[in-house]
């Protein structure tokens, strides 16, 4: 395999979890006793860009369906993060009722929507039917589309260039990362901005995020290999800004190469921050596949330390990296009765992999587990305060990464 942005070769593995299935292939009872597809996950960096990249094997066209069952508005606090994101970028691009905002995978217009309450023109781009739909309901206009160098062309010939150009956890989603750079400097009108959002792959290897590997994610990225990926498209970074969100992340702004926009102190500062830290040295990533290995087992040996004193466990938070964390952990419903989620979309079907079936939040006062496993450990806060009640009966809430942990 060459790699996915410069073709370099791909002779290193930075990360190998077996097989899985995909992370959002949520299952319904009759799906049960059918056969079911799992895929190598395995991770190759490349020492010549520093692309992390997962190996080719799952299509985008299976992995993100028509049913796909992510729906960003489930969490109140990344509603939060998008809606002071909407109010600073307007503030800081003077965005007006004459521009025009363009959300590459704009879900269910958890962040559009704070622009259409604006008065701010926007167009949405979202390949699964179930999530525009939702979008579409508040009065969001939607593509149902994949986005890429075409759909950039043709959005400019029909005068559609975008002022703004957002894209919220998008940019390790896509399997031409090429392509879709292109079309971001397509789609983007002269003197205009693109952010986007991706979780740092620096923050993935010091705090060993392995569970937020699944084959949805196609790339890991940190500043230094983005900016050279949106440099060959004809973009630059500009500015980027540090975000606790999904356990760190980066919000980089760019803008078209050929007006001479300068990198910021903050570009120089993170660049020289990844250097340090490792992140163009082999050894940083040949050393990992043994901490995240640590990890799982931690894990394991929680749950059956748990079983042994017949102490019940469950779950909340039918979230992806949840799913890669039990599959390479091999748990099933012995070991994890069941999982919560305030999703309609997921309640009443089962994790894939696992079968380990899945209910509304209520299901827990109803069963009053003794421990609650938070598997979207980045959201720990928020749902402590919402499952207070767990506290009632003294049932306790754990976070597995990077290690065990009572919260």
């Amino acid at each position: 395999m060459n790699c996915r942005h410069c073709a370099a070769p791909l002779q290193h593995t930075f990360l190998n979890l077996g097989f899985a299935p995909p992370s959002n292939a949520y299952l319904a009872a009759e799906q049960l006793a059918q056969v079911e597809r799992y895929y190598p996950l395995k991770l190759r960096v490349c020492t010549d860009c520093w692309l992390v990249q997962t190996e080719d094997y799952a299509d985008a066209g299976e992995l993100f369906a028509a049913d796909y069952a992510y729906f960003s508005s489930t969490s109140s606090s990344w509603c939060a993060h998008a809606q002071r994101y909407a109010a600073a970028i307007t503030e800081r691009l003077g965005l007006n009722s004459q521009s025009l905002v363009l959300e590459v995978a704009s879900n269910d217009g958890y962040l559009l929507k704070n622009f259409v309450a604006a008065g701010i023109p926007c167009l949405g781009i979202e390949p699964t039917a179930s999530t525009a739909a939702a979008a579409e309901r508040m009065g969001i206009p939607v593509l149902r589309e994949f986005f890429g160098e075409a759909l950039g062309r043709r959005l400019s010939q029909q005068g559609q260039q975008a002022d703004l150009i957002a894209g919220n956890n998008v940019f390790a989603h896509v399997p031409d990362i090429n392509d879709f750079s292109r079309g971001l400097k397509a789609a983007l009108k002269s003197g205009g901005t693109v952010t986007l959002e991706f979780p740092h792959l620096l923050q993935l290897i010091e705090q060993v995020q392995f569970d937020t590997v699944y084959h949805e994610h196609f790339s890991y990225l940190s500043l230094y290999s983005v900016q050279r990926i949106l440099a060959a498209a004809g973009l630059t970074i500009y500015d980027v800004e540090e975000l606790p969100t999904h356990g760190g992340s980066l919000r980089i702004y760019a803008g078209h190469s050929e007006q001479n926009r300068q990198p910021g102190a903050a570009v120089d500062a993170l660049l020289c921050k990844e250097k340090q830290s490792g992140l163009q040295e082999l050894a940083t990533y040949l050393g990992f596949q043994t901490r995240a290995d640590a990890v799982k087992n931690g894990f394991l040996a929680f749950l059956l330390e748990q079983k042994k004193a017949g102490r019940s466990v469950a779950a909340y938070g039918a979230a992806a990296k949840g799913n890669t964390l039990l599959n390479y952990a091999g748990v099933k419903p012995d070991l994890l009765a069941f999982v919560c989620d305030a999703a309609p979309s997921k309640q009443g079907q089962y994790l894939p992999g696992s079968h380990i079936p899945i209910f509304a939040p209520e299901h827990l006062q109803t069963m009053r587990p003794d421990v609650v496993v938070l598997l979207p450990w980045n959201l720990a806060q928020e749902l402590v305060q919402q499952l207070a009640f767990v506290r009632q009966w003294g049932g306790q809430f754990v976070t597995a990464v990077p290690t065990i942990e009572v919260v």
